[in-house]
């Protein structure tokens, strides 16, 4: 598990901003965070260094792509053992189907987001190469009619930022 890292409230509008939109120039971030161009791209460097900011994203529209339908898959793996585990998650991450996997706990142990073309696409991605796998006992399957994210970040109370912003 990572360390944690003692933010301020300037750092929190870094990582709000970029979070809402990762391509922001070095310079449309300073402004909108109330700071110089140095000390804005000082901020983001201490950030990634300190492992706050590990990458940058974009979305992409699955449907777009050809990748018309999502799922979400509830899996039990047994036995629960760190060899099985690692084996299974390499696995799966090795899929082109596989979009992100969560080790939870509850009633599934394992929570699988897929996308594929269509229903025998994931048909054959279930019957093919889901099920065979041994340490495997179960699965449900659940398709997504609708996905909707959040862009929220929100630092701790305390450190919640006056807006210095946007003109």
């Amino acid at each position: 598990m990572p360390e944690h890292v003692e933010l301020d409230s300037v750092d929190w509008l870094i990582l709000e901003e970029l979070h809402n939109t990762a391509t922001l120039t070095n310079r449309t971030l300073a402004e909108r965070v109330g700071l110089a161009p140095s000390s804005c791209l000082q901020r983001v460097r201490r950030l990634r260094e300190r492992g706050v900011i590990t990458g940058s994203h974009i979305d992409v529209d699955l449907a777009a792509t050809g990748l018309r339908l999502e799922a979400i898959v509830a899996m039990n793996v047994r036995p629960q053992t760190r060899q099985v585990i690692s084996q299974f998650r390499e696995f799966i991450m090795a899929q082109p189907e596989t979009q992100s996997l969560l080790h939870v706990s509850g009633q599934a142990d394992f929570l699988l987001h897929v996308a594929v073309e269509d229903p025998q696409h994931l048909q054959r991605f279930l019957v093919d190469k889901l099920a065979p796998r041994t340490e495997v006992r179960h699965f449900t399957t659940s398709i997504v009619l609708e996905k909707i994210r959040t862009r929220a970040l929100s630092p701790p109370k305390h450190l919640r930022p006056k807006r210095r912003r946007r003109s």
